[in-house]
């Protein structure tokens, strides 16, 4: 009893730790989101209240189910745990009893299976959704000059990741690191270009230089997203314009000063539950075979 008792607080703790990881990763996300909109912008930021609130509400959700699902899983493992006590006392010679290890590893397929069938259910009705809609408008911009997606993993890091693989098409090997490192240093250096773009969400105010130093210490030292501050960074520091493609507006560019053929980045607001993301192109299959022949 005391071993499962122990083995079901530190399934608890482990989910509670996760819970609030992925609590403090979507704050640093929604903070980015905020510096990334200017205060006077009263449209974007009306669409930005509403656009948290449903990510929070989403994450809400999301580890309440989990939660729930943990607690039935270890209510059932109780009851198996009670039968089988239950069948020692009046049966002998009964089967070997499955072990610890065993019932972690059926419990852990059963909550992938579950998982696995909720993102089913929610490409089935993604499919008339916004990602959907969004994913086929940037196809038909992205074939009409001959490109398609390269898909970039959402960690935090996907514009940065992107970058990287850009750059990586044109033998330059700076890394998601690197890329960070070289963009906080450029913003401090040029505070004065970026200060008037990063308010303080709590009191509208202007960031302090402690603010500020704080901004870019997390560039460097987290997985705080990446936005229109730091691309135009990163542009004056590749002394290249990067493009940004999208399904609802004319591409952006940044860096439009530098004579040299742009970093293309496709920016996805529907792409993932937490919202936004980054990916990055590369040249049609087809397109690129033909060129070839």
């Amino acid at each position: 009893m005391e071993e499962a008792l122990v083995e079901e607080l530190d399934d608890e703790e482990q989910l509670v730790r996760r819970h609030r990881k992925e609590k403090k990763e979507l704050q640093a996300k929604i903070q980015g989101m905020k510096n990334a909109v200017p205060k006077n912008d009263k449209k974007r930021r009306k669409q930005l209240t509403e656009d948290v609130a449903k990510l929070e509400r989403e994450m809400e959700q999301k580890h309440r189910e989990e939660l729930e699902q943990l607690k039935l899983t270890l209510k059932e493992s109780k009851i198996d745990s009670v039968a089988v006590n239950i069948s020692d006392l009046v049966l002998e010679n009964q089967p070997p009893r499955i072990s610890k290890a065993q019932k972690r590893r059926e419990k852990k397929a059963a909550l992938e299976k579950e998982r696995e069938e909720r993102i089913a259910e929610a490409e089935i009705e993604n499919l008339s959704g916004a990602r959907h809609v969004e994913s086929e408008k940037l196809a038909q911009i992205l074939a009409a000059r001959e490109l398609e997606i390269k898909q970039i993993p959402s960690d935090g890091h996907c514009m940065y990741g992107a970058l990287e693989d850009q750059l990586r098409e044109q033998n330059c090997a700076l890394t998601v690191a690197a890329l960070r490192k070289q963009t906080a240093e450029y913003m401090q250096s040029h505070s004065e270009d970026f200060l008037p773009f990063l308010t303080n969400p709590n009191t509208g105010n202007m960031y302090t230089p402690e603010e500020f130093g704080k901004y870019c210490d997390d560039i460097v030292n987290t997985a705080a997203w990446g936005g229109q501050l730091e691309l135009r960074a990163l542009s004056h520091i590749l002394q290249t314009p990067i493009e940004i493609l999208q399904a609802d507006a004319p591409p952006i560019v940044v860096g439009e000063e530098y004579p040299k053929n742009p970093l293309i980045l496709v920016y996805m607001r529907h792409a993932y539950g937490l919202g936004e993301h980054y990916n990055s192109v590369t040249r049609l299959v087809n397109s690129a075979t033909e060129n070839c022949s």
